[in-house]
Protein backbone atom coordinates (compact mmCIF):
# COMPACT_ATOMS: atom_id res chain seq x y z
CA UNK A 1 0.00 0.00 0.00
CA UNK A 2 1.32 3.66 -1.07
CA UNK A 3 2.12 6.49 1.60
CA UNK A 4 -0.82 8.26 -0.39
CA UNK A 5 -3.33 5.49 0.47
CA UNK A 6 -2.18 4.60 3.95
CA UNK A 7 -2.37 8.86 4.66
CA UNK A 8 -5.92 8.77 3.10
CA UNK A 9 -7.75 6.20 5.04
CA UNK A 10 -7.69 7.44 8.38
CA UNK A 11 -8.57 10.84 6.65
CA UNK A 12 -11.64 9.35 4.86
CA UNK A 13 -12.70 7.57 8.03
CA UNK A 14 -12.88 10.75 9.64
CA UNK A 15 -15.39 12.57 7.23
CA UNK A 16 -17.32 9.23 6.77
CA UNK A 17 -17.65 9.13 10.79
CA UNK A 18 -18.06 13.04 11.46
CA UNK A 19 -19.14 14.45 8.44
CA UNK A 20 -21.48 12.02 6.42
CA UNK A 21 -22.98 9.84 9.29
CA UNK A 22 -24.58 13.58 10.86
CA UNK A 23 -25.94 14.62 7.72
CA UNK A 24 -27.43 11.11 7.71
CA UNK A 25 -29.14 11.41 10.97
CA UNK A 26 -30.44 15.05 9.90
CA UNK A 27 -31.82 13.25 6.93
CA UNK A 28 -33.22 9.98 9.03
CA UNK A 29 -34.53 12.66 11.88
CA UNK A 30 -36.67 14.97 9.02
CA UNK A 31 -38.18 11.96 7.31
CA UNK A 32 -38.61 9.25 10.01
CA UNK A 33 -39.26 11.63 13.41
CA UNK A 34 -40.07 8.58 16.17
CA UNK A 35 -38.34 5.95 13.92
CA UNK A 36 -41.93 5.70 11.64
CA UNK A 37 -41.37 7.27 7.92
CA UNK A 38 -43.26 10.59 7.70
CA UNK A 39 -42.92 13.54 5.73
CA UNK A 40 -44.76 16.13 8.25
CA UNK A 41 -41.81 17.31 9.17
CA UNK A 42 -41.59 18.66 5.65
CA UNK A 43 -45.21 19.53 4.91
CA UNK A 44 -44.53 21.88 7.63
CA UNK A 45 -41.94 23.38 6.69
CA UNK A 46 -42.67 24.15 3.21
CA UNK A 47 -46.42 24.41 4.38
CA UNK A 48 -46.20 27.20 6.78
CA UNK A 49 -45.30 30.66 5.73
CA UNK A 50 -43.73 31.71 8.89
CA UNK A 51 -40.51 28.80 7.76
CA UNK A 52 -41.04 29.67 3.60
CA UNK A 53 -40.79 33.71 4.86
CA UNK A 54 -37.19 32.94 6.78
CA UNK A 55 -35.76 31.08 3.34
CA UNK A 56 -36.77 34.06 1.98
CA UNK A 57 -35.12 37.03 4.40
CA UNK A 58 -32.47 34.75 4.25
CA UNK A 59 -32.26 34.76 -0.01
CA UNK A 60 -32.92 37.93 -0.49
CA UNK A 61 -30.61 39.34 2.32
CA UNK A 62 -27.93 37.24 0.82
CA UNK A 63 -28.53 38.23 -2.60
CA UNK A 64 -28.45 42.07 -0.85
CA UNK A 65 -25.06 42.12 0.98
CA UNK A 66 -23.65 40.27 -2.36
CA UNK A 67 -24.65 43.16 -4.06
CA UNK A 68 -23.39 45.86 -1.71
CA UNK A 69 -20.40 43.63 -1.31
CA UNK A 70 -19.40 43.43 -4.73
CA UNK A 71 -19.98 47.67 -5.10
CA UNK A 72 -17.69 48.16 -2.35
CA UNK A 73 -15.20 45.82 -3.49
CA UNK A 74 -15.14 46.12 -7.44
CA UNK A 75 -13.10 49.49 -7.15
CA UNK A 76 -10.53 48.77 -4.68
CA UNK A 77 -9.58 45.37 -6.71
CA UNK A 78 -9.26 47.73 -10.10
CA UNK A 79 -6.45 49.95 -7.77
CA UNK A 80 -4.74 47.03 -6.97
CA UNK A 81 -4.83 45.09 -9.60
CA UNK A 82 -3.60 48.21 -11.89
CA UNK A 83 -1.94 50.65 -9.88
CA UNK A 84 1.58 50.28 -8.03
CA UNK A 85 2.05 52.67 -5.34
CA UNK A 86 3.95 52.69 -1.65
CA UNK A 87 2.34 50.41 0.87
CA UNK A 88 0.04 48.45 -1.49
CA UNK A 89 1.32 45.54 0.10
CA UNK A 90 0.03 46.80 3.90
CA UNK A 91 -2.95 48.25 2.71
CA UNK A 92 -4.08 44.94 1.68
CA UNK A 93 -2.80 43.38 4.12
CA UNK A 94 -5.05 45.57 6.81
CA UNK A 95 -7.84 45.52 4.32
CA UNK A 96 -7.78 41.40 4.94
CA UNK A 97 -8.41 42.10 8.83
CA UNK A 98 -12.03 42.04 9.10
CA UNK A 99 -12.56 38.32 7.37
CA UNK A 100 -10.19 37.07 9.98
CA UNK A 101 -12.32 38.76 13.17
CA UNK A 102 -14.52 36.58 14.69
CA UNK A 103 -18.12 37.27 13.48
CA UNK A 104 -19.22 38.76 17.41
CA UNK A 105 -16.56 41.04 17.16
CA UNK A 106 -17.85 42.45 13.85
CA UNK A 107 -21.18 42.33 15.60
CA UNK A 108 -20.16 44.25 18.62
CA UNK A 109 -17.98 46.68 16.92
CA UNK A 110 -21.10 47.81 15.00
CA UNK A 111 -22.69 48.34 18.23
CA UNK A 112 -19.87 49.95 19.71
CA UNK A 113 -19.75 52.65 16.49
CA UNK A 114 -23.90 52.76 15.38
CA UNK A 115 -25.74 51.86 18.43
CA UNK A 116 -27.95 54.47 20.55
CA UNK A 117 -24.84 55.25 22.76
CA UNK A 118 -22.27 54.43 20.11
CA UNK A 119 -19.36 56.45 19.43
CA UNK A 120 -21.16 57.69 15.88
CA UNK A 121 -24.19 59.08 17.98
CA UNK A 122 -22.60 60.77 20.83
CA UNK A 123 -20.61 62.30 18.38
CA UNK A 124 -23.04 63.61 15.88
CA UNK A 125 -24.77 64.68 18.78
CA UNK A 126 -22.49 67.00 20.57
CA UNK A 127 -22.07 68.29 17.24
CA UNK A 128 -25.42 69.43 16.32
CA UNK A 129 -26.39 69.49 19.80
CA UNK A 130 -29.30 66.98 19.77
CA UNK A 131 -31.55 65.25 22.65
CA UNK A 132 -31.68 61.92 20.78
CA UNK A 133 -29.16 59.66 18.66
CA UNK A 134 -29.98 60.69 14.62
CA UNK A 135 -28.19 57.46 13.72
CA UNK A 136 -31.11 54.07 14.93
CA UNK A 137 -30.04 50.85 12.65
CA UNK A 138 -29.60 48.35 15.07
CA UNK A 139 -32.45 45.56 14.80
CA UNK A 140 -32.70 46.48 10.95
CA UNK A 141 -31.44 45.45 7.85
CA UNK A 142 -29.67 48.50 7.32
CA UNK A 143 -26.57 47.23 10.17
CA UNK A 144 -26.99 43.36 8.56
CA UNK A 145 -26.45 44.34 4.78
CA UNK A 146 -23.36 46.79 6.17
CA UNK A 147 -21.62 43.78 8.76
CA UNK A 148 -22.01 41.48 5.88
CA UNK A 149 -19.88 43.94 3.26
CA UNK A 150 -17.65 44.73 5.78
CA UNK A 151 -17.18 40.93 7.08
CA UNK A 152 -16.91 39.58 3.03
CA UNK A 153 -15.69 42.73 1.27
CA UNK A 154 -11.77 40.92 1.29
CA UNK A 155 -12.84 37.93 -0.53
CA UNK A 156 -14.19 40.58 -3.85
CA UNK A 157 -10.89 42.16 -3.48
CA UNK A 158 -8.53 39.32 -3.26
CA UNK A 159 -10.01 37.32 -5.58
CA UNK A 160 -11.24 39.79 -8.41
CA UNK A 161 -7.89 41.51 -8.22
CA UNK A 162 -5.62 38.67 -8.68
CA UNK A 163 -7.12 37.72 -11.99
CA UNK A 164 -7.51 41.14 -13.03
CA UNK A 165 -3.92 42.06 -12.80
CA UNK A 166 -3.05 39.52 -15.08
CA UNK A 167 -5.42 40.21 -17.56
CA UNK A 168 -3.27 42.27 -20.81
CA UNK A 169 -4.18 45.98 -20.88
CA UNK A 170 -3.41 46.15 -24.37
CA UNK A 171 -6.72 44.57 -25.51
CA UNK A 172 -8.09 47.78 -23.28
CA UNK A 173 -6.00 49.75 -25.09
CA UNK A 174 -6.92 48.47 -28.70
CA UNK A 175 -10.71 49.33 -27.71
CA UNK A 176 -9.91 52.57 -26.99
CA UNK A 177 -8.12 53.58 -29.79
CA UNK A 178 -10.85 51.97 -32.14
CA UNK A 179 -13.63 54.93 -30.24
CA UNK A 180 -14.87 53.02 -27.23
CA UNK A 181 -15.09 55.08 -24.55
CA UNK A 182 -14.36 53.64 -20.72
CA UNK A 183 -17.99 52.12 -19.94
CA UNK A 184 -17.50 50.35 -23.31
CA UNK A 185 -14.20 49.21 -22.90
CA UNK A 186 -15.53 47.96 -19.16
CA UNK A 187 -18.62 46.27 -20.20
CA UNK A 188 -17.37 45.02 -23.82
CA UNK A 189 -13.79 44.32 -23.14
CA UNK A 190 -12.67 43.83 -19.31
CA UNK A 191 -16.10 42.74 -17.91
CA UNK A 192 -16.17 39.41 -20.07
CA UNK A 193 -12.42 38.33 -18.90
CA UNK A 194 -13.03 39.10 -15.18
CA UNK A 195 -16.14 37.76 -15.28
CA UNK A 196 -15.27 34.10 -13.47
CA UNK A 197 -13.27 35.84 -10.64
CA UNK A 198 -16.54 38.10 -9.95
CA UNK A 199 -18.80 35.35 -9.83
CA UNK A 200 -16.51 32.95 -7.90
CA UNK A 201 -16.60 36.28 -5.22
CA UNK A 202 -20.15 36.74 -5.19
CA UNK A 203 -20.96 32.79 -4.91
CA UNK A 204 -18.66 32.48 -1.92
CA UNK A 205 -19.71 36.09 -0.52
CA UNK A 206 -23.60 35.02 -1.19
CA UNK A 207 -22.49 31.40 0.60
CA UNK A 208 -21.28 33.57 3.47
CA UNK A 209 -24.46 35.34 3.72
CA UNK A 210 -27.05 32.72 3.05
CA UNK A 211 -25.37 31.20 6.32
CA UNK A 212 -24.95 33.94 8.46
CA UNK A 213 -25.63 33.93 12.00
CA UNK A 214 -24.07 35.96 14.58
CA UNK A 215 -24.42 38.67 12.45
CA UNK A 216 -27.93 38.33 12.24
CA UNK A 217 -28.55 37.17 15.77
CA UNK A 218 -27.01 40.26 17.61
CA UNK A 219 -27.44 42.41 15.11
CA UNK A 220 -30.30 41.86 13.96
CA UNK A 221 -32.83 40.60 16.07
CA UNK A 222 -35.37 37.99 16.19
CA UNK A 223 -37.42 39.63 13.75
CA UNK A 224 -34.73 39.08 11.13
CA UNK A 225 -33.97 35.41 11.82
CA UNK A 226 -32.56 33.42 8.70
CA UNK A 227 -32.43 29.68 8.43
CA UNK A 228 -29.82 28.80 10.44
CA UNK A 229 -30.89 31.27 13.02
CA UNK A 230 -34.03 29.43 12.86
CA UNK A 231 -32.60 25.96 12.99
CA UNK A 232 -30.59 27.20 16.55
CA UNK A 233 -34.00 28.08 17.91
CA UNK A 234 -35.97 24.47 16.71
CA UNK A 235 -32.94 22.74 18.34
CA UNK A 236 -31.84 24.82 21.55
CA UNK A 237 -35.10 26.40 22.53
CA UNK A 238 -37.91 24.92 21.38
CA UNK A 239 -36.58 21.16 21.27
CA UNK A 240 -38.19 20.50 17.71
CA UNK A 241 -35.44 18.16 16.88
CA UNK A 242 -37.88 16.81 13.57
CA UNK A 243 -38.35 20.53 12.20
CA UNK A 244 -35.16 21.37 12.75
CA UNK A 245 -33.83 18.73 10.97
CA UNK A 246 -36.06 19.43 7.99
CA UNK A 247 -35.25 23.12 7.58
CA UNK A 248 -31.27 21.89 7.75
CA UNK A 249 -32.25 19.66 5.22
CA UNK A 250 -33.85 22.44 2.95
CA UNK A 251 -31.00 24.48 3.62
CA UNK A 252 -28.54 22.03 1.97
CA UNK A 253 -30.74 21.38 -0.91
CA UNK A 254 -30.29 25.29 -1.69
CA UNK A 255 -27.11 26.03 -1.13
CA UNK A 256 -26.33 23.17 -3.42
CA UNK A 257 -28.68 23.96 -6.45
CA UNK A 258 -26.92 27.23 -5.73
CA UNK A 259 -23.27 26.30 -6.60
CA UNK A 260 -24.68 24.25 -9.42
CA UNK A 261 -26.08 27.32 -11.05
CA UNK A 262 -22.86 28.86 -10.22
CA UNK A 263 -21.06 26.15 -12.09
CA UNK A 264 -23.13 26.29 -14.89
CA UNK A 265 -22.62 30.23 -14.75
CA UNK A 266 -18.93 30.00 -14.68
CA UNK A 267 -19.19 27.54 -17.49
CA UNK A 268 -21.14 29.99 -19.84
CA UNK A 269 -18.76 33.21 -18.78
CA UNK A 270 -15.59 31.39 -19.77
CA UNK A 271 -13.55 33.48 -22.56
CA UNK A 272 -10.33 33.16 -23.81
CA UNK A 273 -7.64 34.82 -21.54
CA UNK A 274 -3.99 36.40 -22.91
CA UNK A 275 -2.64 36.34 -19.13
CA UNK A 276 0.24 38.34 -18.88
CA UNK A 277 2.73 39.03 -15.67
CA UNK A 278 1.23 40.93 -13.31
CA UNK A 279 3.89 43.54 -13.73
CA UNK A 280 3.16 44.29 -16.87
CA UNK A 281 -0.20 45.45 -16.20
CA UNK A 282 0.89 47.81 -13.22
CA UNK A 283 1.43 51.76 -13.34
CA UNK A 284 2.56 54.55 -11.39
CA UNK A 285 0.38 56.64 -10.00
CA UNK A 286 0.70 59.83 -11.77
CA UNK A 287 -1.53 62.48 -12.55
CA UNK A 288 -3.64 64.43 -10.21
CA UNK A 289 -7.18 62.30 -11.41
CA UNK A 290 -5.23 58.74 -10.27
CA UNK A 291 -4.12 60.27 -7.11
CA UNK A 292 -7.82 61.12 -6.40
CA UNK A 293 -8.94 58.52 -7.57
CA UNK A 294 -6.62 56.31 -5.08
CA UNK A 295 -6.75 58.38 -2.19
CA UNK A 296 -10.94 58.31 -2.25
CA UNK A 297 -11.39 54.94 -2.81
CA UNK A 298 -8.79 53.64 0.26
CA UNK A 299 -10.17 57.05 2.56
CA UNK A 300 -13.66 55.51 2.06
CA UNK A 301 -12.70 52.69 2.68
CA UNK A 302 -10.85 52.69 5.81
CA UNK A 303 -12.97 55.14 7.34
CA UNK A 304 -15.99 51.94 6.74
CA UNK A 305 -13.75 49.20 8.03
CA UNK A 306 -11.78 51.34 9.92
CA UNK A 307 -14.64 53.22 12.15
CA UNK A 308 -16.11 50.01 13.65
CA UNK A 309 -12.68 48.67 14.96
CA UNK A 310 -11.69 51.72 16.51
CA UNK A 311 -14.94 52.71 18.19
CA UNK A 312 -14.48 48.99 19.57
CA UNK A 313 -11.55 49.54 21.33
CA UNK A 314 -12.39 53.46 22.68
CA UNK A 315 -15.37 52.16 24.21
CA UNK A 316 -13.87 49.27 25.34
CA UNK A 317 -11.53 51.71 27.68
CA UNK A 318 -14.69 54.00 28.41
CA UNK A 319 -16.92 54.01 31.54
CA UNK A 320 -18.91 55.57 33.66
CA UNK A 321 -16.14 57.37 35.73
CA UNK A 322 -14.19 58.23 31.96
CA UNK A 323 -11.22 56.16 30.42
CA UNK A 324 -9.72 53.53 32.07
CA UNK A 325 -9.17 50.05 32.41
CA UNK A 326 -12.30 48.98 34.83
CA UNK A 327 -14.05 46.75 32.03
CA UNK A 328 -10.81 44.62 31.61
CA UNK A 329 -9.93 43.90 34.95
CA UNK A 330 -13.73 43.21 35.64
CA UNK A 331 -13.32 40.05 33.38
CA UNK A 332 -12.12 37.99 36.18
CA UNK A 333 -14.09 38.97 39.10
CA UNK A 334 -17.93 37.72 39.08
CA UNK A 335 -18.87 40.80 41.30
CA UNK A 336 -22.45 40.50 40.65
CA UNK A 337 -22.49 36.66 41.45
CA UNK A 338 -23.29 35.20 38.07
CA UNK A 339 -24.36 31.52 37.45
CA UNK A 340 -22.90 30.82 34.13
CA UNK A 341 -20.23 33.46 34.65
CA UNK A 342 -17.01 32.91 32.49
CA UNK A 343 -13.98 35.03 32.93
CA UNK A 344 -11.47 35.73 30.76
CA UNK A 345 -8.84 33.59 31.81
CA UNK A 346 -11.06 30.71 31.69
CA UNK A 347 -12.66 31.38 28.23
CA UNK A 348 -9.29 32.41 26.55
CA UNK A 349 -8.11 28.77 27.58
CA UNK A 350 -10.80 26.98 26.22
CA UNK A 351 -10.83 28.86 23.30
CA UNK A 352 -6.71 28.36 22.78
CA UNK A 353 -7.08 24.43 23.83
CA UNK A 354 -10.16 23.96 21.21
CA UNK A 355 -8.21 26.09 18.43
CA UNK A 356 -4.57 23.86 19.05
CA UNK A 357 -6.79 20.19 19.08
CA UNK A 358 -8.14 21.42 15.76
CA UNK A 359 -5.36 22.34 14.11
CA UNK A 360 -3.77 18.98 15.35
CA UNK A 361 -6.40 17.47 13.36
CA UNK A 362 -7.43 19.43 10.33
CA UNK A 363 -3.97 20.12 9.32
CA UNK A 364 -2.97 16.61 8.78
CA UNK A 365 -6.66 15.75 7.65
CA UNK A 366 -6.26 18.59 5.25
CA UNK A 367 -2.99 18.19 3.84
CA UNK A 368 -3.74 14.35 3.16
CA UNK A 369 -6.47 14.76 0.94
CA UNK A 370 -4.79 17.71 -0.49
CA UNK A 371 -2.55 15.38 -1.97
CA UNK A 372 -5.19 13.06 -2.83
CA UNK A 373 -7.02 15.88 -5.03
CA UNK A 374 -3.67 16.65 -6.53
CA UNK A 375 -3.03 13.10 -7.57
CA UNK A 376 -6.47 12.44 -9.57
CA UNK A 377 -6.74 12.12 -12.84
CA UNK A 378 -9.03 13.10 -15.21
CA UNK A 379 -12.85 13.37 -14.92
CA UNK A 380 -12.10 12.33 -10.70
CA UNK A 381 -9.72 15.34 -9.92
CA UNK A 382 -12.53 17.86 -10.43
CA UNK A 383 -15.48 15.14 -8.31
CA UNK A 384 -12.66 14.75 -5.96
CA UNK A 385 -12.26 17.99 -5.03
CA UNK A 386 -15.88 19.17 -5.62
CA UNK A 387 -16.61 16.22 -2.27
CA UNK A 388 -13.65 17.46 -0.02
CA UNK A 389 -15.49 21.13 0.03
CA UNK A 390 -18.80 19.88 0.91
CA UNK A 391 -18.38 20.98 4.32
CA UNK A 392 -18.36 24.62 3.27
CA UNK A 393 -21.47 24.18 1.48
CA UNK A 394 -23.11 23.62 4.88
CA UNK A 395 -23.71 25.90 6.79
CA UNK A 396 -21.95 25.38 10.73
CA UNK A 397 -25.35 25.40 12.54
CA UNK A 398 -26.46 22.63 10.64
CA UNK A 399 -23.30 20.99 11.12
CA UNK A 400 -23.21 21.34 14.76
CA UNK A 401 -26.95 20.38 14.93
CA UNK A 402 -26.22 16.83 12.19
CA UNK A 403 -23.15 16.19 15.10
CA UNK A 404 -26.00 16.81 18.44
CA UNK A 405 -28.05 14.43 17.16
CA UNK A 406 -25.87 11.84 15.46
CA UNK A 407 -23.61 11.22 18.55
CA UNK A 408 -26.16 10.97 21.42
CA UNK A 409 -25.62 7.25 22.36
CA UNK A 410 -23.50 5.19 23.26
CA UNK A 411 -19.71 5.00 23.27
CA UNK A 412 -20.51 7.89 20.73
CA UNK A 413 -22.14 9.98 22.88
CA UNK A 414 -19.85 12.84 22.78
CA UNK A 415 -22.87 15.90 23.70
CA UNK A 416 -20.89 15.79 27.21
CA UNK A 417 -16.92 16.26 26.33
CA UNK A 418 -15.59 18.74 24.99
CA UNK A 419 -14.48 16.84 21.64
CA UNK A 420 -17.84 17.35 20.00
CA UNK A 421 -16.27 21.01 19.16
CA UNK A 422 -13.02 19.89 18.01
CA UNK A 423 -14.88 17.76 15.38
CA UNK A 424 -16.84 20.52 14.35
CA UNK A 425 -14.23 23.17 14.15
CA UNK A 426 -11.94 20.46 12.17
CA UNK A 427 -14.79 20.20 9.40
CA UNK A 428 -15.17 23.98 9.36
CA UNK A 429 -11.33 24.48 9.31
CA UNK A 430 -9.60 21.71 7.13
CA UNK A 431 -11.03 23.49 3.67
CA UNK A 432 -8.99 25.85 3.99
CA UNK A 433 -6.15 23.70 5.26
CA UNK A 434 -6.82 21.93 1.84
CA UNK A 435 -7.01 25.07 -0.27
CA UNK A 436 -3.85 26.27 1.20
CA UNK A 437 -1.92 23.33 0.42
CA UNK A 438 -3.22 22.30 -2.81
CA UNK A 439 -1.89 25.18 -4.91
CA UNK A 440 1.31 24.19 -3.56
CA UNK A 441 0.94 20.40 -3.97
CA UNK A 442 -0.22 20.93 -7.94
CA UNK A 443 3.16 22.86 -8.24
CA UNK A 444 5.59 20.58 -7.26
CA UNK A 445 7.25 19.59 -10.53
CA UNK A 446 6.93 15.97 -11.56
CA UNK A 447 10.90 15.77 -12.39
CA UNK A 448 11.88 15.91 -8.29
CA UNK A 449 9.88 12.90 -7.69
CA UNK A 450 11.22 11.09 -10.73
CA UNK A 451 15.35 11.95 -9.61
CA UNK A 452 14.45 11.00 -6.39
CA UNK A 453 13.19 7.73 -7.82
CA UNK A 454 15.88 7.21 -9.79
CA UNK A 455 18.33 7.75 -6.85
CA UNK A 456 16.80 4.63 -5.54
CA UNK A 457 14.19 6.40 -2.85
CA UNK A 458 11.54 4.75 -1.74
CA UNK A 459 7.48 6.33 -2.64
CA UNK A 460 7.50 7.03 1.50
CA UNK A 461 11.40 8.65 1.33
CA UNK A 462 10.33 10.87 -1.97
CA UNK A 463 7.10 11.69 0.25
CA UNK A 464 9.20 12.67 3.30
CA UNK A 465 12.56 14.55 1.91
CA UNK A 466 10.33 15.88 -1.56
CA UNK A 467 6.96 16.86 -0.18
CA UNK A 468 7.08 17.54 2.89
CA UNK A 469 9.95 20.28 2.82
CA UNK A 470 7.77 21.80 -0.08
CA UNK A 471 4.42 22.03 1.36
CA UNK A 472 5.45 23.03 4.73
CA UNK A 473 5.32 26.61 4.86
CA UNK A 474 1.93 26.10 3.25
CA UNK A 475 1.18 23.73 5.80
CA UNK A 476 1.59 26.30 8.20
CA UNK A 477 -0.43 29.01 6.44
CA UNK A 478 -3.45 25.90 6.26
CA UNK A 479 -2.42 25.83 10.51
CA UNK A 480 -2.51 29.61 10.75
CA UNK A 481 -6.04 29.14 9.00
CA UNK A 482 -7.39 26.56 11.03
CA UNK A 483 -6.13 28.58 14.44
CA UNK A 484 -7.69 31.23 13.11
CA UNK A 485 -11.26 29.88 12.26
CA UNK A 486 -11.43 27.85 15.33
CA UNK A 487 -10.57 30.81 17.74
CA UNK A 488 -13.50 32.86 15.32
CA UNK A 489 -16.38 30.10 15.95
CA UNK A 490 -19.37 31.36 17.37
CA UNK A 491 -22.24 29.47 15.91
CA UNK A 492 -20.99 25.63 16.77
CA UNK A 493 -19.46 26.69 19.95
CA UNK A 494 -22.76 28.33 21.01
CA UNK A 495 -25.51 24.95 20.31
CA UNK A 496 -22.45 22.51 21.27
CA UNK A 497 -20.50 23.97 24.11
CA UNK A 498 -21.56 23.32 28.37
CA UNK A 499 -21.54 26.15 30.35
CA UNK A 500 -17.65 24.97 31.67
CA UNK A 501 -16.68 24.48 27.95
CA UNK A 502 -17.81 28.48 27.20
CA UNK A 503 -15.20 29.89 24.59
CA UNK A 504 -14.73 33.73 24.35
CA UNK A 505 -17.38 34.18 21.43
CA UNK A 506 -20.19 32.19 23.96
CA UNK A 507 -18.77 34.25 26.96
CA UNK A 508 -19.30 37.84 24.87
CA UNK A 509 -22.72 36.53 23.76
CA UNK A 510 -23.65 35.90 27.24
CA UNK A 511 -22.59 39.72 28.51
CA UNK A 512 -24.67 40.76 25.92
CA UNK A 513 -28.10 38.84 27.38
CA UNK A 514 -27.14 40.61 30.75
CA UNK A 515 -28.34 44.29 31.85
CA UNK A 516 -26.07 47.01 32.35
CA UNK A 517 -22.87 49.10 31.22
CA UNK A 518 -21.14 46.88 33.29
CA UNK A 519 -21.54 43.92 31.48
CA UNK A 520 -21.73 45.17 27.99
CA UNK A 521 -18.37 46.89 28.75
CA UNK A 522 -17.29 43.30 29.56
CA UNK A 523 -18.20 42.16 26.05
CA UNK A 524 -16.68 45.27 24.24
CA UNK A 525 -13.21 44.32 26.38
CA UNK A 526 -13.56 40.64 26.15
CA UNK A 527 -14.13 41.50 22.02
CA UNK A 528 -11.04 43.69 22.04
CA UNK A 529 -8.98 40.85 23.14
CA UNK A 530 -10.62 38.42 21.06
CA UNK A 531 -9.99 40.74 18.42
CA UNK A 532 -6.00 40.97 19.11
CA UNK A 533 -5.84 36.88 18.88
CA UNK A 534 -7.52 36.77 15.68
CA UNK A 535 -5.60 39.71 14.47
CA UNK A 536 -2.05 38.05 15.16
CA UNK A 537 -3.42 34.90 13.67
CA UNK A 538 -4.02 36.51 10.23
CA UNK A 539 -0.18 38.02 10.62
CA UNK A 540 0.96 34.73 10.80
CA UNK A 541 -0.99 34.02 7.75
CA UNK A 542 0.73 37.21 5.90
CA UNK A 543 3.90 36.25 7.27
CA UNK A 544 4.10 32.37 6.28
CA UNK A 545 2.43 32.72 2.86
CA UNK A 546 4.81 30.90 0.31
CA UNK A 547 5.08 34.17 -2.63
CA UNK A 548 1.32 34.70 -2.16
CA UNK A 549 0.48 31.27 -2.85
CA UNK A 550 -2.67 29.79 -1.49
CA UNK A 551 -6.37 29.97 -2.53
CA UNK A 552 -7.85 31.58 0.10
Amino acid sequence: MTVGRLVLIPALAFLALFFVYPLAAILSESLAPGGAFSLAPFETVLGDDFYLGRLWFTTWQAFASTALTLALGLPSAYVFARYDFPGKSLIRALTTIPFVLPVVVVAIAFTALLGPSGALNEALQAIFGLDEPPIRVLNTITVILLAHAFYNYTIVVRTVSALWANVDPRSEEAARMLGAGPLAVFRRVTLPQIAPAILSSALLVFMFCFTSFGVVLILGGPQFATLDATIYNLTARLFRLPLAAALAVVQIVFTLAVMWTYARLQARSAVPLNLQPQASALRRVRGRRERLLIGGNFAVVFCWLGAPLLALVERSFRGAEGYGVGFYAGLESNTRGELFFVSLSEALTNSLWFAATTVAIAVPLGTALAFAVARARGRWRALADALAMLPLGVSVITLAFGILIAFDTGVLDLRASWMIIVVAHTLIAYPFVMRSVLAVVRGIDERLREAAATLGASPRQTFRRIDLPIVSRATLVGATFAFAISIGDFGAALLLSRPEYATMNVAIFRYLGLAGAERLGAALAMSVVLMLVSGLGFLLIERLRYRDVGEF
